[in-house]
């Protein structure tokens, strides 16, 4: 089941799911983790939270730094 999200009335559910996984790809170029083992950790972590609640506005970011934000919180562990 897919979580439906929006903001200020908007649905972003789209937008936030290929955000996602944009993010998730990066991840895998930079780390050579696969698909699965970035997405598992990318949902176990602060940042993806940030990222659920629209209200952060985080989803609006770029993909870039939503991994820049995640690896500081992998650095911070």
């Amino acid at each position: 089941m897919i979580n439906k999200y929006s903001y200020k009335g908007q649905d972003i559910t789209l937008d936030i799911i290929m955000k996602i996984e944009k993010v998730v790809r990066i991840i895998c170029e930079r780390t050579g983790k696969t698909f699965e083992e970035a997405t598992k950790e990318l949902y176990e972590s602060r940042t993806y939270k940030a990222l659920q609640n629209t209200e952060s506005v985080l989803w609006a970011e770029s993909s870039e730094f939503i991994v820049d934000e995640l690896f500081r919180e992998w650095g911070n562990k």
